[in-house]
């Protein structure tokens, strides 16, 4: 006589949501950002003993506590959004470009040897011109070569992509040494300091204005690419099947090239507005992990580079704050970086809820 097994249904299941309300989907977003405040809150009391709003409070002025750290958080903010929207045609296709750290120092590195040839012989308009053409092409070869060996041969883009970051980063390395000033700092130095050729001009009174124009210009126009573009509906349909795609006729190869050059192009640009709008030095630290942290703000903004601006700021403003909370209450930089990792944590699972459903025993699978 056999017994037959009973299968005891689980206490919770998780299920995927085919859709979900977006008014329902920002709720979540909230709940997860204060109930990070109330967890790091939890933290920043047990460590420091500290008021958990005054913390709070120096965050917030450390972003925007005077004119020059609002202006040097919207530079960040801009750069940070500039290689999102760089990787969201790539990352939409599910092309895993992890290389945007090495297509902003190519990018950098051409506009560097530009401002120190150049300088001083072109005027600066033109020179900006021709900066910003000769980064979107290096920006868009670098990207163009692993595409190409994913097209032919198949290869593994994560990988490929993120070697060629190392790549980028020795090829600085040598034209750091080679442009060397002064001799032995091993540095580039400011370059053309006294003369400022080749810097960004300042835009009514602002020395980052141009910054801003130049990235809200390229998110208006990613954005309209993407969403109704014939180009950007068809990175939509190799990202979601290549099989797909080249029933539809779509040419899956040629798709793949053209978004990478168009994302390496983006990054390379990025690496213009670093080194002729920010910080007028090519280093092996000019991309400053910008690459790896964009990638962040593409996957929470879902390819959307009107909420790409949101995210940049808010990463942006937890990175100032931190330093800025940092030195004000003498905390080492694991405990700033603690209470950042924790809002960042929170932010990034709930993209989980509004992905999945918690469905409790007994609980209907099709309820919302």
């Amino acid at each position: 006589m056999t017994q037959e097994k009973v299968h005891k249904e689980p206490l919770l299941r998780i299920a995927k949501r085919d859709s979900i309300p977006r008014p329902k989907a920002w709720a979540i977003r909230i709940v997860a950002v204060l109930l990070s405040l109330v967890v790091s809150g939890v933290f920043i009391f047990a460590v420091t003993k500290l008021n958990p709003l005054q913390v709070y409070q120096g965050i917030f002025e450390g972003a925007f506590g005077t004119s020059k750290r609002s202006w040097v958080t919207i530079r960040e903010a801009m750069m940070l959004l500039c290689i999102g929207v760089g990787l969201a045609p790539a990352f939409k296709m599910r092309f895993w470009n992890i290389g945007a750290e090495g297509q902003i120092l190519i990018g950098g590195i051409v506009t560097a040897g530009f401002m120190r040839t150049f300088g001083g012989d072109i005027s600066t308009p033109v020179l900006l011109v021709i900066m910003a053409v000769v980064s979107l092409l290096a920006g868009a070869v670098w990207g163009m070569i692993p595409a190409a060996f994913k097209a032919k041969w198949n290869t593994n883009e994560t990988l490929f992509t993120l070697m060629m970051n190392y790549v980028a980063i020795q090829l600085t390395s040598y034209f750091v040494a080679v442009w060397e000033n002064p001799v032995g700092s091993n540095t580039v130095g400011v370059i053309n300091q006294k003369t400022r050729d080749g810097w960004f001009p300042a835009i009514f009174g602002m020395d980052y204005g141009l910054n801003v124009i130049l990235v809200l210009a390229l998110t208006v126009g990613m954005f309209l690419y993407l969403k109704y573009s014939k180009q950007g509906y068809e990175i939509s349909v190799v990202g979601d099947s290549e099989n797909t795609a080249r029933y539809a006729g779509i040419n899956v190869r040629k798709v793949t090239i053209r978004t990478m050059a168009i994302s390496g192009a983006i990054c390379g640009l990025a690496g213009f507005i670093a080194v002729s709008g920010a910080s007028h030095t090519i280093s092996t630290s000019t991309a400053g992990g910008r690459g790896f942290t964009a990638i962040i703000v593409a996957w929470l903004a879902q390819f959307n580079t009107f909420v790409m601006i949101l995210i940049s700021f808010l990463l942006v403003f937890l990175q100032q704050g931190a330093i800025r909370i940092a030195s004000l209450y003498n905390l080492n930089d694991y405990a700033s970086d603690i209470i950042t990792g924790i809002i960042l944590f929170f932010i990034l699972g709930s993209e989980f809820f509004i992905n999945y459903r918690v469905i409790l025993r007994g609980g209907k699978e099709g309820s919302k």
